[in-house]
């Protein structure tokens, strides 16, 4: 199987040849401009970690419902720990979305929780954390450069920040579920970019322009990447954060794991679109000024996290 959106080797950015350097930048840059999406091979994530990443996960996920709800803690609005089965919906959507969560950050802003039952899970997802974390800077740093700005200009906005590592679990279809809900509503991402670790089953798509819906498929070795509102905001426009959800599967009783890194800004870091990029979308700033902490909060509360 092929994949639909454009695929980059993280090599050609790593490469002592400019040439290389240069397509990786031109190439995730119009992806972002167009579509919202890349995928990338070559990243650096170890392949075994990611497997064993959704090993425990799935432990951690086949434990009663009571003993998972100890890890819940309503005064984190979701940003650690445990998020129980239907809490969370996406932005403008009447219906919860069909799955669990768990969410692992940075200790250094908050300390995450510790599954005891689950011996190897703080372990494993920490690892899994520092291989993504290292990849998306080095993303960022090729997102500066298309856009004619500072190579660190936005691996310094992340650098320290609350980047989250959601570790999800689409369960088998409830009987009762609503009709209209699926595993994932239609939504975009709050933050600057996300890198999706490949989902052991199918059902991602994304919204094109023209109103359908494009699969994107689970390829072995693959990290999707997407830009999220707050890269949108801070780009005026120039990069989509383009609309996309988890189908609900043919067979109800099917399970999937997925382990998007949403990767954000310090809260403190200023979102108003870079003059570069207002005179790249004809002179006019189309978004705000807004922190990236005060942007967050709305979202938050928006999805139902956050009270």
């Amino acid at each position: 199987m092929s994949q639909s959106i454009p695929v980059v080797s993280l090599k050609d950015f790593l490469s002592d040849a400019h040439s290389d350097q240069q397509a990786f930048v031109s190439t995730i840059g119009n992806a972002l401009e167009d579509i919202g999406f890349f995928a990338i091979v070559d990243h650096g994530i170890n392949a075994d970690l990611i497997r064993t990443a959704y090993q425990v996960a799935q432990t951690f996920f086949e434990l009663p419902e009571p003993v998972k709800l100890q890890y819940e803690d309503p005064k984190l609005n979701g940003q650690r720990g445990f998020t129980r089965f239907g809490r969370e919906h996406a932005k403008d959507h009447p219906v919860p979305d069909l799955k669990e969560f768990w969410h692992v950050g940075r200790e250094s802003t908050l300390a995450n929780l510790r599954p005891k039952e689950v011996s190897q899970f703080h372990d494993v997802m920490s690892q899994l954390y520092s291989q993504l974390d290292a990849c998306a800077a080095t993303l960022l740093e090729a997102c500066a450069l298309y856009l004619g700005e500072p190579r660190s200009l936005l691996s310094t906005m992340a650098d320290g920040s609350d980047t989250i590592l959601r570790v999800i679990h689409y369960p088998p279809i409830p009987e009762n579920a609503d009709v209209s809900s699926l595993r994932a509503a239609p939504h975009e991402d709050i933050n600057l970019i996300t890198l999706l670790c490949e989902a052991t089953a199918s059902g991602l798509e994304l919204l094109q322009r023209d109103g359908t819906w494009l699969a994107i498929p689970a390829l072995e070795g693959q990290i999707i990447v997407d830009s999220g509102d707050m890269l949108q905001q801070l780009t005026n426009g120039l990069f989509k954060s383009t609309t996309h959800r988890v189908t609900n599967p043919d067979n109800v009783r099917d399970r999937r794991f997925s382990m998007p890194f949403f990767v954000h800004p310090k809260p403190q870091t200023d979102l108003t679109p870079l003059q570069s990029c207002i005179d790249r979308t004809g002179g006019t700033q189309i978004f705000p000024a807004i922190t990236a902490g005060d942007y967050l909060h709305l979202r938050l509360q928006e999805i139902g996290l956050a009270s």
